[in-house]
């Protein structure tokens, strides 16, 4: 007769099938670019409603894995939490921002100094493991570097894409180098009044 395992037991294996994923998502224009040629985003449609949006899906993020470039980027929400020129879906946006652990993958920043982060060297495939087995959020990775690297060694479970109803023409791909071919089973989607459209990917494992 088989023995049956203590509570305890059962409860980590409840946890263990319960892992975080690895997501990758971004806003991009409808033909596919972060920024224009210029480097500019100010094409941007980000309405109070979009805000609200990607407020939970920051919530539902345990940790964000940023290289140099977009840490930079995103590093001004350290400051907006009690910045009372910004409108209030911004400060609640900082809030949670400030309270999302934070990795920062690079080689030539000397050192980062915004809420719960940490600076590494490299973040390699088992280190995203262990993330994952550690976690019972969500692990994001934001910048189509890091993200192209993660997506060829098979690491990323889902991909969200917020499409901005504009064509820039070029600038800089959400999707860079991947070189292989990447199969999506769209999960979900929502619409929004100003013409975003959020959609949630799940990426189809190979074998």
């Amino acid at each position: 007769m088989r023995a049956l395992r203590p509570r305890h037991a059962q409860a980590a294996t409840q946890r263990r099938t319960t892992l975080g994923k690895l997501t990758f998502g971004m806003m991009t224009s409808l033909d596919g670019y972060i920024n224009d040629a210029e480097g500019k985003f100010d094409w941007g449609q980000i309405s109070e409603e979009v805000h609200r949006f990607a407020e939970k899906e920051q919530a539902n993020t345990g940790t964000t894995i940023y290289g140099r470039r977009m840490f930079e980027t995103m590093a001004v929400w350290d400051t907006l939490a009690e910045d009372p020129s910004v409108s209030q879906a911004e400060r609640d946006f900082a809030v949670i921002w400030q309270n999302t652990d934070k990795i920062v993958v690079s080689r030539s920043l000397p050192e980062v100094k915004t809420a719960r982060t940490r600076l590494v060297r490299e973040l390699s495939a088992g280190d995203i493991g262990k993330l994952k087995a550690e976690s019972a959020k969500d692990i994001n990775v934001a910048g189509p570097t890091l993200a192209a690297s993660y997506l060829q060694q098979g690491l990323i479970d889902e991909i969200s894409i917020y499409y901005i109803p504009v064509v820039v023409g070029g600038g800089t791909p959400m999707f860079q180098n991947i070189g292989a071919t990447v199969r999506l089973k769209r999960l979900d989607e929502r619409a929004f009044e100003n013409g975003v459209t959020f959609v949630r990917y799940a990426v189809r494992k190979s074998g």
